[in-house]
């Protein structure tokens, strides 16, 4: 029964382990294989596992195609794209104790999305938070912000 378990746990852990990261400055953005409905689940039962409820979701896909359409441009960019909002209260309540004007930084959101023509590669990303003086308190959520997008993947 080990080996089976082994085997699970190891076939679980394989879209964690083909995972890629790009940091940058503004953004991080994680990718990896798989199907985006099954990205887009993991992210809703990762956000549900820190206690956390999404706020909303943005069908930035779907607009941007419509836009598109309208605008005469005929390029798709997405497969697939969607943007989810959630916050914590305890999070952003320390966040804008330390500066208030740090409220910028919430709702948190993580996008979600495919490039057109590319369905198999799923892309979690996440704008850096920054705010004047809540360094400490920033790193928390950015904190937060990695480990959803890592549950996710």
């Amino acid at each position: 029964m080990k080996r089976v378990t082994g085997l699970v746990a190891l076939l679980l852990a394989a879209p964690l382990l083909q995972a890629e990261w790009l940091e940058e400055p503004g953004r991080v953005v994680a990718s990896t294989e798989g199907e985006f409905a099954d990205v887009r689940q993991n992210l809703a039962d990762a956000i549900i596992g820190q206690g956390l409820v999404e706020s909303g979701t943005s069908h930035v896909g779907e607009m941007l195609e419509r836009t598109g359409r309208d605008l005469g441009a005929g390029k798709p960019i997405f497969g697939a794209a969607e943007v989810v909002e959630f916050c914590s209260a305890q999070l952003t309540r320390a966040m804008v104790e330390a500066d208030p004007h740090a409220l910028v930084n919430c709702p948190y959101r993580i996008a979600v999305y495919t490039l057109a023509g590319i369905p198999d590669t799923v892309y979690l990303a996440y704008p850096r938070p920054t705010a004047g003086g809540a360094t400490t308190e920033l790193e928390a959520v950015e904190a937060l912000l990695q480990l959803i997008v890592e549950e996710s993947l």
